[in-house]
């Protein structure tokens, strides 16, 4: 930045230096998500108050999406798993469905969430593993492919935990469905996965044969409720 080089006494370097702070920290987290965020108090450690002590009693609602939330298609999305502060947010979808890739039970707040929004769950429960011990069960990746091609089940969320590996991989099968080519394919999955891409996925798409289903009808379009 220019007022960096121009500089001229100490009390104007920590001036500077202050300022420079403030933008790393604000430039941390998505635009959206500053706003969303409690004022910060004396407890977070967090000496810069960038929320205006007006929003506190403004009645604003704000919509916080799940952690790497994306959209896929139209119907069609992704995300990390979305906790109580995302719900409203999702509301806003007008979700049918949620397709669950963990094997763990859905958090009993989750459940009433869906139940108070008529959302379908469907869970296909495939384990976490790290390289070199990843499994992908090719079955369910199937059975769950065939859930998220369903017009009927549109709009839909597919979440694990992060939104990275379980998810990145149904969502590299229904690309091969769409004829992306593996490039494509595999720029999205790093895009999402990003440091911590596994080779044993990329390996699974590719080979991946999704034959199967060219029978139905593509590209997808949203349902409305």
């Amino acid at each position: 930045m220019k007022q960096h080089a121009t500089v001229a006494s100490p009390t104007d370097t920590c001036k500077t230096i202050e300022v420079a702070v403030v933008e790393r920290h604000h430039h941390r987290s998505p635009p959206q998500a500053i706003k969303l965020l409690p004022i910060p108090t004396a407890d977070d450690n967090n000496p810069y108050n960038l929320t205006s002590p007006d929003d506190e009693n403004s009645g604003e609602e704000f919509f916080i999406p799940p952690l790497n939330f994306s959209m896929v298609d139209n119907g069609i999305f992704r995300s990390g798993f979305p906790d109580v502060d995302n719900f409203s947010f999702l509301q806003t979808l007008g979700l049918r469905s949620i397709i669950y890739l963990c094997p763990e039970l859905y958090p009993e707040s989750n459940m009433e969430f869906l139940k108070a929004n008529d959302i379908r769950l469907f869970q296909f429960g495939i384990k976490n593993c790290k390289e070199p011990f990843v499994n992908i069960p090719e079955e369910k990746i199937r059975e769950a492919l065939g859930v998220l091609i369903d017009v009927r089940n549109h709009p839909v969320l597919i979440h694990c935990k992060r939104g990275k590996h379980r998810t990145g991989c149904l969502v590299g099968c229904l690309r091969k469905l769409q004829k992306w080519c593996l490039t494509s394919v595999f720029d999205e999955y790093q895009r999402f996965a990003a440091a911590k891409a596994r080779v044993s996925d990329q390996r699974f798409m590719e080979l991946f044969d999704a034959s199967s289903f060219k029978q139905q009808s593509l590209p997808f379009s949203c349902s409305k409720r």
